[in-house]
């Protein structure tokens, strides 16, 4: 059995699965005279392909055992898959390029701040949460097609989320 170590989670780090959707270090547009700030282009939503739409959903997870076994990776083939956290929780987030090959996995952690936007047919695991009840905005798509498979593993991959240091707030 592989355990998976954990890493924080950047920009650059995340950059060849998708988007990391976050503020820091961003500078804001003032709107609404004054009263708001509006952070634009945080992630390429990507959910057009054979017609699709955007769909925005709200998922409520909850803590699985430690260590995790991973056991399935899924990917989306017609679409990007964005997860915003609500609740300021810190969380975890694995990727891989290819679901047979063990020594392409990665695990990040991220704040309570930071959200991912899974780029289109990038292999991931569901979703990881530390805390019970952690709720997440979720974009992703709508519409006809398959847009979701997955691979079970043939070996189980352990993550210990006590191992875990998140990312700077």
């Amino acid at each position: 059995m592989a355990i998976l170590s954990i890493e924080p989670l950047t920009r650059q780090a995340f950059a060849p699965f998708g988007d990391v959707v976050e503020t820091e270090g961003l500078t804001p547009l003032s709107i609404n005279q004054g009263y708001a700030s509006r952070y634009n282009e945080l992630a390429n939503v990507d959910v057009g392909a054979e017609g699709g739409q955007i769909n925005i959903s709200l998922f409520v997870a909850s803590v699985r055992p430690a260590p995790i076994a991973l056991r399935l990776m899924e990917r989306h083939p017609l679409g990007s898959q964005l997860f915003m956290p609500l609740n300021g929780g810190d969380w975890l987030v694995v990727v891989c390029t290819d679901p047979r090959a063990p020594s392409s996995y990665r695990a990040f952690a991220a704040n309570g701040k930071q959200g991912v936007n899974y780029g289109r047919n990038c292999w991931h695991h569901p979703l990881l949460v530390l805390k019970d009840a952690s709720s997440f905005l979720v974009v992703d798509r709508k519409g006809g097609g398959d847009n979701l498979e997955e691979y079970w593993l043939d070996e189980i991959i352990q993550l210990d989320p006590r191992t875990a240091a998140s990312s700077p707030r």
